[in-house]
């Protein structure tokens, strides 16, 4: 998820455009990804466009999901889909052994991460879901863990066996004092990337993010339209890439939709 804050002035934009699920922190040394990585990345299907990486050497793509060597070296499928605008999308792979309880902890983030999670956390079960969400103390089937680097937050996808992506960084300084519900729209956000989201606007994040229109790509992941959902543009969906100052990005009827079609 992007986070961009506009002004009417020029100047001050370009201090305060902060968030995206990766972010840019001129004090810090970026990891700059060789030209081979970039080439394996278009490869499996995802824009190559404004990757970075973080402290453990991942390339963060899409803004926030992150992708190993591995990930990279992996052969890819030859799966192509013929794709709408601004939809809701999932990927090939999705969290098994329904129902089940996933867990999430959290640690060494401020307190109001904790009452943010909760928040997140009480989205999801309100939709009786056959995945049931529970924050634990430690050791959870997702933890939150505090970020450094030069991004805002990042994740990734289920594995092929079925479990949800195990962790989800946050860099809580570069979020800073962001109000609860905006920070819950952020952790919801990244969770739903975990259980098999993908953006709402993969065929073009300018339409939440602004600037240069950027197609995320299918990518060895996938991304199925989920049918009953509306295929006309959809600006309040947790899933859009970008997401304002100050913003609360609660379920919209899409998203419940969605959610219920997959769990």
């Amino acid at each position: 998820m992007r986070k961009n804050i506009r002004n009417t002035a020029a100047a001050a934009a370009c201090v305060v455009m902060l968030f995206a699920c990766r972010k840019n922190v001129s004090t810090e040394q970026t990891l700059t990804p060789s030209d081979e990585a970039l080439s394996k990345i278009y490869a499996l299907g995802f824009s190559n466009k404004n990757v970075t990486m973080d402290e453990e050497g991942n390339y963060l793509v899409e803004g926030d999901i992150s992708l190993s060597e591995a990930d990279l070296n992996a052969a890819p499928e030859t799966r192509f889909l013929r794709v709408g605008s601004a939809e809701q999308y999932r990927t090939y792979n999705l969290v098994t052994r329904l129902p089940r309880v996933i867990t999430v902890s959290i640690s060494k983030l401020p307190g109001s991460y904790t009452a943010a999670l909760d928040e997140a956390i009480g989205r999801y079960n309100a939709e009786n879901l056959q995945i049931t969400f529970k924050r634990v103390n430690s050791k959870g089937n997702i933890a939150i863990v505090k970020a450094g680097g030069n991004y805002l937050a990042s994740s990734g996808f289920p594995t092929s066996g079925g479990d949800p992506y195990n962790q989800v960084k946050v860099n809580s300084g570069a979020i800073g004092s962001q109000p609860q519900s905006t920070v819950a729209s952020i952790l919801a956000h990244e969770i739903g990337h975990c259980i098999g989201f993908r953006h709402t606007d993969y065929m073009d994040r300018s339409y939440s993010c602004g600037g240069q229109a950027v197609n995320e790509g299918a990518s060895t992941v996938g991304a199925v339209f989920i049918p009953g959902t509306n295929p006309d543009p959809d600006p309040n969906s947790f899933m859009l890439s970008c997401i304002g100052s100050g913003d609360n990005r609660p379920f919209n009827a899409n998203d419940k939709i969605a959610l219920a079609y997959l769990y």
